[in-house]
C-alpha cells in the first residue's frame, strides 16, 4: 500500500488536473490523504466531488503553513511508502512505478525523481531541474543548497517515523526529510523528469526562486537543521 499525501490551500485552479494524474497511477488499496489548510475557493468541494474512496480527508484547524499542513497528512497516512504531493503539479505516467522500483530494488529510504519546470499554463520553462540545479546526493551539498523538492519525493515509513514530528524551526519540510535520509538512511535520485512542477504567482513553496533571507539568516537556518538532524539521529541510536 502506498499513500499520496497532499497539502491543499486555495488550489481550485489546478487541483483537479493534479488529482486525475495521481489517481490514474494508484491501485485500489492505495490512498490519497488530503489535509486542507482552510481553503475558501472551493478546493475541498472539488476534491470531494471525485467520489473516489481512495481519497481521504484528515481534519484539523488551519495551520497557515504548507510544511505543517503536509505533516498532518503524513502523520495519518497508512502506507509503507509515502509520496509527497503538491496541489498544482501534474504527475507524468510512470512517476509512481519508477519511484517504487528505486525504493524496492535500491533499498532507498527517500527517492527523488527529476521534474520539468512549467509555468501556470503548462509551458516548459526548464526541461530538467536536476540539470538546472546541479542536483546531487550528499549531506553537506544539500545542506548548503537544498535540492530535495518535496513534490518529487517519496519516503519509506521507517524514515518518516524518524522525521516526525517536524521541528518547529525548520525552513521547509523537504530539506528536513532529505537531510535526515542523507544522515541516517539511503537516498536515490531518478534521473528522469516524472513531474510537471508548476510555478505560478500563487505558489507557497520557494523552490525555483531565490531565497528572501539574508546570508546570516540562511546560515542560522542551516545550523538549526544540523542540530535537529543530529538530535534525531542520536536519539534513534539511543532508542535502539
Amino acid at each position: 500500500m502506498i499513500s499520496v499525501c497532499m497539502a491543499t490551500y486555495n488550489g481550485a485552479a489546478y487541483v483537479e488536473e493534479q488529482l486525475v494524474s495521481v489517481l490514474a497511477q494508484l491501485g485500489p488499496a492505495d490512498e490519497v490523504v488530503v489535509s486542507d489548510d482552510g481553503s475558501t475557493d472551493g478546493t475541498v468541494g472539488l476534491i470531494a466531488g471525485f467520489g473516489d474512496p481512495r481519497v481521504r480527508f484528515v481534519e484539523g484547524p488551519p495551520l497557515r503553513s504548507a510544511s505543517f499542513n503536509l505533516e498532518r497528512a503524513l502523520a495519518q497516512a497508512r502506507g509503507e511508502v509515502l509520496f509527497l504531493c503538491d496541489q498544482d503539479d501534474v504527475w507524468l505516467p510512470g512517476r509512481v512505478a519508477r519511484a517504487l522500483e528505486a525504493h524496492q530494488s535500491g533499498g532507498a529510504d527517500v527517492v527523488l525523481v527529476d521534474c520539468t519546470l512549467v509555468d501556470e499554463d503548462g509551458a516548459v520553462l526548464v526541461g530538467s531541474m536536476f540539470d538546472w540545479w546541479n542536483t546531487r546526493r550528499g549531506f553537506f551539498w544539500n545542506l548548503y543548497r537544498n535540492r530535495f523538492i518535496g513534490c518529487c519525493m517519496s519516503v519509506r515509513k521507517d524514515l518518516l517515523r524518524l522525521a516526525l514530528p517536524f521541528p518547529r524551526s525548520i525552513p521547509m519540510h523537504d530539506s528536513w526529510i532529505g537531510l535526515l535520509a542523507e544522515a541516517a538512511g539511503t537516498t536515490r535520485f531518478v534521473d528522469e523528469p516524472l513531474v510537471l512542477y508548476r510555478r505560478h504567482p500563487g505558489n507557497v513553496s520557494p523552490a525555483g526562486r531565490s531565497s528572501p533571507n539574508t546570508r546570516v539568516q540562511q546560515a542560522a537556518q542551516r545550523l538549526r537543521l544540523v542540530r535537529h538532524v543530529a538530535a534525531r539521529v542520536v536519539g534513534r541510536g539511543r532508542a535502539r
